[in-house]
């Protein structure tokens, strides 16, 4: 990682600032790359919101999240100092015609303070509703012509379609060159999804296996055991295949699907997940019933504690049929991966707080022993870990100690924490210093975007036009819709439970 002595002066400006993903993730972030000397020497930090506030009401907004939020706690008067002077509030109304005045006073202030005009990095943590009128202030302000020092951070969700995110991207790139838009999934920053990469390309004892000859199907799983919680709101407008499929697993398969590219240019690495994206093959809408499962939880039991069913949710209606639960099985039609399946599922109210991929081989053409030493056969496979145990698996067969030939199961375990001493950033940590860094590998491409939407487009169409009969379909506490079972059993396969248990 850089140091932040070659980091160029920077001003950050958090549209949204007075909102919970400011105070929850996009400060204690910055605070944690100061305390990691990741920062520029130089960097201010310029918060926007509709609000009228002062300087310090917002410094000490921002502090007391510190305590709940940041993985290292509160922070000591020195460091929080030094990061408290570099914060400043601005009122705007966004939505106003007149808007943009103070913060053009307050940005060349900074400027003329510190002697050289400063990168500019301005993070929309807004609503979709006003990321319209937010772009036209910072078009009409003219801060945002300099293509390779001035950056556009916007956050999910982009769009509730493909419709939609097209009109989006159309807005954005009519104001700004799409190289200085960086479309954020959180997702991505973690380190395990990250590794991904590494693991396959940086050893090669991998890729020459990652593939359909030896692959028989992969399971992505991020599975949730919170509710709604106090998103009741948003979640009634999207529900988990627009929050949770169309970006975060989508991704992820990207990353397990992708070619090698040539370098780990941004725009390379982004060419190959697009590929990805247009390789899956299309599900008709006469096929969503056996290529798609949607579900709904009920009351329940989840880690010992009686819980409400969706229905019965703060916020939600009695008769919702937003879906808590999605699996898909999807297909890529390519020469890697023909006739691999693909399954993708997420769901609230489940079991444990997991996500990981699981990537399961073809069994030996040939087997050689008898039938009795292996009774307890199972196929290799790998597990990627990506939360809360962050590492990798390899499940391989072994002969048991003992006179006789039996085979077993053995792991070979990689664990970031016991590999690693020091503490793993937090998502929006890697993200933040790439936005400054000017690196947008992990951040997405319109097309990307677009691509994604694509693949879930006959999913939201078909069950638009046909409303569920069946929710709720599945108790809190469970792995979900039974319906979710019989889908993967028609391929001949079923689901591995976290922990590589079936």
């Amino acid at each position: 990682m850089p140091s932040s002595r070659k980091l160029d002066p920077t001003i950050i400006v958090i549209f949204g600032g007075g909102g919970d993903l400011t105070r929850r993730k996009l400060i204690p972030a910055l605070h944690n790359l100061m305390l990691d000397n990741l920062l520029p020497q130089r960097c201010a930090i310029i918060g926007i919101g509709r609000r009228s506030m002062d300087d310090d009401t917002f410094r000490n907004h921002l502090k007391s999240g510190l305590e709940q939020f940041s993985r290292r706690g509160g922070s000591t008067e020195q460091p929080w100092d030094d990061f408290g002077s570099r914060i400043s509030y601005v009122s705007e109304d966004v939505t106003s015609k007149e808007s943009g005045a103070a913060l053009t006073r307050r940005l060349n202030e900074i400027d003329s303070d510190w002697g050289v005009r400063a990168n500019r990095i301005f993070y929309l943590a807004i609503p979709p509703s006003m990321m319209e009128p937010a772009a036209a202030m910072l078009q009409r302000m003219g801060v945002c012509r300099d293509c390779k020092r001035d950056r556009l951070v916007v956050e999910k969700p982009f769009g509730r379609d493909i419709a939609s995110a097209r009109t989006l991207n159309q807005l954005l790139s009519g104001m700004f060159v799409e190289s200085q838009i960086y479309r954020i999934d959180h997702f991505l920053g973690k380190e395990t999804v990250q590794n991904i990469l590494a693991f396959r390309f940086a050893n090669s004892l991998f890729e020459p296996v990652w593939n359909r000859r030896y692959i028989d199907h992969v399971q992505i799983t991020v599975a949730e055991t919170v509710g709604v919680e106090n998103r009741a709101n948003f979640f009634e407008q999207s529900g988990a295949l627009r929050d949770m499929i169309q970006n975060h697993l989508l991704q992820i398969l990207c990353l397990v699907a992708m070619e090698p590219p040539i370098s780990f240019d941004a725009d390379e690495v982004r060419n190959k997940k697009v590929d990805v994206l247009r390789a899956i093959r299309p599900i008709l809408a006469d096929d969503v019933h056996k290529s798609a499962v949607r579900g709904q939880y009920a009351r329940g039991f989840v880690e010992g504690q009686a819980v409400a069913g969706y229905r019965e949710e703060s916020g939600v209606s009695p008769h919702s049929c937003t879906e808590t639960y999605v699996a898909l099985k999807l297909l890529i039609d390519n020469w890697r991966w023909q006739g691999v399946p693909f399954y993708l599922r997420t769901g609230k109210r489940l079991p444990a707080k997991v996500s990981e991929v699981s990537i399961i081989f073809r069994s030996p053409p040939h087997q050689l022993f008898p039938s009795a030493a292996v009774d307890n056969w199972q196929p290799n496979r790998i597990v990627i870990k990506i939360q809360p145990e962050e590492g990798i698996n390899t499940r391989i067969q072994v002969k048991q100690p003992g006179t006789r030939l039996l085979l077993g199961e053995a792991d070979m375990r990689f664990r970031y924490g016991e590999a690693f001493k020091a503490a793993a950033p937090e998502a929006y940590e890697t993200l933040l210093l790439d936005a400054i860094r000017g690196d947008a590998t992990l951040f997405m491409r319109a097309d990307q975007v677009e691509c994604a939407w694509n693949v879930v487009s006959p999913i939201l169409a078909a069950w638009e036009a046909v409303p569920p009969a069946d929710f709720p379909d599945y108790p809190a506490g469970s792995w979900g819709p039974e319906a979710a079972d019989r889908m993967i059993a028609r391929g001949g396969h079923n689901w591995l439970q976290p922990g590589m248990k079936r």
